[in-house]
């Protein structure tokens, strides 16, 4: 039996991709990242693991549709599955979402509702409060608010810096999501 194809979309440093790719045992195999911003360091992280990649500029295309339309070909060309987003800093449109429908999830730097889109961690250390966390989640047609599959919490200590946060932060994403990723691919097969 073949294993379950999945692909990564990711648009940085590749910190959540690489932690995926290096778990033990993940329950299906990383064939594919997806990245929207040609020179992002998560491309030479997929190199050197031997992962192809499909590179391509929103800024080419003549619309959203064009653009997710032809990652849409690309996945199923691929045989692929599952998505998975770890830093993907693009909102998920339509025509992924309904060629992926409940098969596309997603990882957040704070326990959603709270402090959702971009920069959760500055928006948590900023508000002062006293916890924060990490969330993974199915991706729906709003920001962030897609049902909540796993969330871990985490204490902001009054000496924290938002270095120091985004460190603690990122080590429970890089331990939860493939924790997640392998009982949703299981719990489907």
């Amino acid at each position: 039996m073949s294993r379950v194809k999945a692909a990564v979309f990711a648009s940085g440093t590749g910190s959540n991709f690489e932690a995926i790719i290096e778990a033990d045992d993940l329950a299906c195999d990383i064939a594919l990242l997806v990245c929207n911003k040609p020179g992002a360091v998560v491309i030479d992280k997929a190199v050197k693991h031997g992962i192809p990649t499909l590179i391509l500029d929103p800024k080419a295309y003549a619309s959203k549709e064009d653009y997710e339309q032809k990652i849409v070909e690309k996945l199923h060309e691929s045989g692929i599955t599952w998505v998975f987003l770890a830093g993907y800093m693009r909102i998920v449109g339509k025509t992924l979402l309904h060629a992926f429908d409940r098969k596309i999830i997603n990882i957040h730097p704070s326990l959603l509702p709270n402090f959702p889109g971009k920069d959760a961690i500055e928006q948590a250390y900023q508000a002062g409060a006293e916890q924060t966390g990490v969330t993974v989640h199915f991706i729906d047609e709003g920001i962030d608010t897609g049902p909540i599959l796993a969330q871990e919490s985490l204490t902001i200590y009054p000496d924290d810096t938002k270095e120091t946060l985004q460190t603690r932060v990122q080590a429970i994403e890089h331990r939860l999501y493939p924790q997640v990723i392998n009982q949703l691919v299981l719990k489907n097969l």
